[in-house]
């Protein structure tokens, strides 16, 4: 029996966020089966899709069907379960208790050097972000309200997509992205 892919996750940005971009995860996860997708399961609701397919949607694709379908404007990216189980593993921080101060910025591609010369370490004391591969690690003490390391200073700073995700939600990711769906 030829072994099953590996499940993966897409991740939309700014969806369900503040009564804006509403959509229903009942309707996306059926449009990832429409899509070929398999064993397609939601959490939260905040656009965060399992799935398993062989040959999986390009996020821009995905981007294209949810903007025809829904009439949202939403970046997806897209993290193996391998590539999830990397980026816990590379977490620089040292987590709080409730998962809420650490987040990760999942990155649409590699940024350069000369995106990367502009970030500024500086740009929102105490809070503090390391870059590593595909991924921005963020602590924000006072909480990510309060940052001023924004999905749209990174973007225009590393010329890519960014969505970013709390630690407790990178890790019932990676637990989603572990088992079968039962």
């Amino acid at each position: 029996m030829p072994k099953q892919p590996e499940l993966s996750v897409a991740l939309l940005r700014g969806v369900n966020v503040g009564g804006k971009n509403i959509l229903p995860m009942k309707e996306l996860a059926a449009l990832f089966v429409e899509l070929g997708c398999r064993d397609v399961r939601t959490y939260i609701q905040s656009g965060n899709v399992v799935f398993r397919a062989a040959e999986p949607p390009r996020p821009e694709v995905l981007t294209a069907r949810i903007a025809e379908r829904f009439g949202i404007e939403s970046p997806v990216i897209l993290r193996t379960h391998s590539e999830l189980a990397a980026v816990v593993t590379r977490q620089p921080f040292t987590p709080d208790p409730d998962g809420k101060l650490v987040h990760v910025m999942f990155l649409s591609g590699e940024p350069d050097a000369d995106g990367m010369a502009k970030l500024d370490p500086r740009r929102s004391p105490p809070d503090e972000f390391a870059v590593i591969g595909l991924e921005i690690y963020l602590k924000t003490p006072q909480g990510a309200g309060n940052t001023k390391l924004t999905n749209a200073y990174f973007d225009s700073k590393l010329r890519v997509i960014s969505t970013g995700r709390n630690w407790r939600t990178v890790l019932k990711l990676l637990e989603m992205t572990s088992t079968d769906p039962e």
